[in-house]
């Protein structure tokens, strides 16, 4: 009768299990670092921060990054997605952003909403996802 604890079914369970455990714990760190905040201001300035460790961090780098007048922040995500649409005419006139869980529907809402603020040819300015697999 064949015994199976070998060495080497145990050699190979030990194994698998080593891998699980190793990607647990990249899945962990990467997961971790999942906040991100968007920041606009005047005529098209804006700062973006992704994969931080919390909102108030990545909030703080986007404003920080943002060098123009009256900046603020418009966007905090954890796992998810934003855009910032400009007048490509006009980059002082209209502009719209947006949030979503998808970038396709960050980059829509943030078009969107620079058509409704007046805008003529509007375009993408900036788009960033955080902690998307």
């Amino acid at each position: 009768m064949t015994h199976f604890c070998t060495p080497v079914l145990r050699a190979l369970v030990a194994a698998t299990l080593l891998l699980a455990t190793l990607a647990m714990v990249f899945v962990t760190i990467n997961t971790s670092r999942a906040a991100g905040a968007l920041a606009i201001g005047a005529c098209g300035a804006f700062g973006e921060a992704f994969d931080f460790h919390s909102p108030a961090q990545a909030r703080k780098s986007a404003l920080e990054k943002c060098s123009g007048q009256a900046c603020r922040v418009v966007a905090v995500v954890r796992r998810g997605c934003a855009a910032l649409a400009v007048d490509f005419v006009n980059g002082c006139g209209a502009h719209g952003w947006g949030k979503a869980n998808r970038l396709g529907a960050a980059q829509n809402v943030a078009l969107k909403s620079c058509y409704r603020d007046g805008g003529k040819q509007c375009v993408i300015r900036t788009f960033f996802c955080d902690g998307k697999d």
